[in-house]
């Protein structure tokens, strides 16, 4: 059932296994989808959809597939012009009558929507069977039919094929900026473990097959803790053009501070370059010397600047280019950049700004001495993470 529908989320991308569309089918035969649309669509995505992020991506191809996104552009302006200004609730419809009223499965459902397009010639309000407002009409909106087609308006009978063209989920797409815990699992990407001490802790895997390989006796297996072994640095520029994306940034620092998995987890600040000293405080003014760091910490950190590589070319190419005024560097900022990469080879450059928006000079020049630039996306992350483990 559906096995074009099947194709077609693998096809965008939703790796879709066998065993859970055979899961979908083993739960459609048992009646979960309830002959109802709506229950369909969240059935569907709970079964194949693995992770928040792809469900806009899910929302798209459903509405391709059951064509709930568009109209026939011959009727398109037409039909927004009937559903226009609906009309003040009329007769109030009982459970009863809700309960009555015929169903379809979204095959026919979709079938009869198209039947009605071609049929309709006026706009209808209060009705039973064609687009319009209110009544108990399956399309349309503002109307009582449960499980109907929903075009626009607003309701509490929602249509999944509707749903789906109402993008409901995109500030959960890999492209958005979201919140800390999605953060938090993008960092996720970055895990190394390192078993250290002697056998103490209980291995439940390898207790489990010892003891079936027993006949039942119980043999309790131990084995060395496992530790997390990453030790992260990050360099944050603040300021600014950053202070647009000052809510994001402490996004990821609560995201990276509140993550078990890191072992350490050491920052500091800048503003638009690194130079000979870096801010442990900046409303204190509070620093430390850049070449003090790099030898305090060694090769085994890695290292992740946080900044939209914006400025001036001068502030990374010439002497005294800092944009402050009062600040006279003696070695180019580009430089600087340039030894913190050598020192740690393991390193990246987190920019929030789009990338559409990294055409300028100073990110070309920047890009040349730390090319693991990545957008300040979900995906972006699970990028710069997947570089780090390289």
């Amino acid at each position: 059932m559906f096995i074009d529908f099947f194709y077609q989320l693998r096809h965008r991308g939703l790796k879709v296994s066998i065993s859970e569309w055979l899961t979908l089918q083993e739960a459609l035969i048992k009646g979960f989808a309830h002959q109802s649309s709506t229950s369909f669509y969240f059935l569907c995505r709970a079964i194949v959809v693995k992770k928040e992020s792809s469900f806009d991506l899910y929302d798209q191809v459903f509405a391709e597939y059951f064509k709930g996104a568009t109209f026939p552009k011959k009727v398109y302006s037409e039909v927004l012009k009937w559903l226009e200004n609906p009309l003040p609730p009329g007769k109030q419809h009982s459970p009863l009558d809700l309960r009555n009223q015929p169903k379809y499965d979204l095959d026919k459902l979709r079938k009869e929507f198209e039947k009605r397009l071609q049929e309709q010639t006026e706009r209808h309000d209060g009705g039973s069977k064609w687009v319009g407002t209110g009544g108990t009409s399956p399309f349309g909106h503002s109307g009582y039919h449960p499980g109907g087609l929903r075009i626009g308006g607003h309701s509490t009978s929602r249509s999944a094929s509707q749903i789906a063209s109402e993008r409901k989920f995109r500030n959960l797409r890999t492209d958005a900026v979201l919140e800390t815990r999605q953060i938090g699992l993008a960092l996720k990407k970055l895990r190394k473990w390192h078993q250290v001490g002697s056998g103490n802790e209980l291995d439940l895997t390898e207790t489990i097959d010892k003891t079936s390989r027993n006949g039942g006796e119980i043999e309790v297996v131990l084995a060395p803790s496992r530790k997390s072994i990453v030790k992260i640095i990050l360099f944050m520029d603040v300021g600014g053009s950053m202070t647009p994306y000052a809510q994001l940034c402490e996004r990821l620092f609560s995201a990276a501070h509140q993550a078990k998995h890191i072992k350490q987890l050491d920052f500091f600040y800048f503003h638009n370059c690194p130079y000979e000293f870096v801010f442990t405080d900046m409303e204190r003014a509070t620093t430390v010397p850049t070449a003090q760091l790099l030898q305090k910490y060694d090769t085994s950190w890695h290292f992740i600047f946080v900044g939209d590589a914006a400025m001036h070319p001068w502030e990374l190419t010439a002497v005294g280019g800092s944009i402050d005024y009062f600040h006279q560097n003696e070695k180019p900022g580009l430089q600087w950049i340039h030894d913190i990469r050598q020192h740690f080879p393991k390193s990246v450059w987190l920019n929030p700004q789009p990338v559409e928006d990294w055409k300028i000079p100073s990110n070309h020049l920047i890009r040349q001495v730390v090319p693991d630039m990545f957008p300040m996306t979900i995906t972006g992350i699970e990028k710069a993470m997947e570089s780090l483990m390289q």
